[in-house]
């Protein structure tokens, strides 16, 4: 059984890691609940590339934090979103390169974060 889609934000620049691993076991326990599941399997989580989130990091304190509920043994699937910027002067969107984050187009450095920054959970499976 897949529980549906949703999107919860739990992101927080000054959020550790164990926090945040919290986050992520209470809305699944949550949702799984409200599918009257006996098992979460798989767990989908949505991380930009600038991010301050560290994907082992998450998956040691779940194997921690998990234990005891029915999300032990869940898989953690981490999905990577590249960071893309819209320039504000011409309205390119562009990747940026590690070098330079100026728009590609214009030269501009008057940039907003369309992606890359985001983290929340997906979705969830559960039995």
């Amino acid at each position: 059984m897949v529980a549906p889609a949703f999107s919860c934000c739990i992101m927080s620049p000054a959020m550790h890691e164990l926090a945040v691993t919290e986050s992520i076991l209470e809305i699944a326990l949550r949702h799984a609940k409200a599918q009257n599941a006996r098992r979460i399997t798989d767990l989908y989580l949505v991380i930009g590339k600038w991010s301050s989130i560290v994907d082992d990091s998450i998956q040691f304190y779940w194997d921690t934090i998990s234990d005891g509920t029915i999300a032990k043994g869940a898989s953690l699937h981490f999905k990577r979103v590249p960071v893309t910027l819209k320039c504000l002067d011409c309205g390119e969107e562009y990747e940026p390169t590690s070098d330079e984050l100026v728009c590609p187009k214009c030269n501009s450095s008057h940039i907003k974060v369309k992606s890359g920054t985001e983290f929340h959970l997906e979705s969830i499976e559960v039995e």
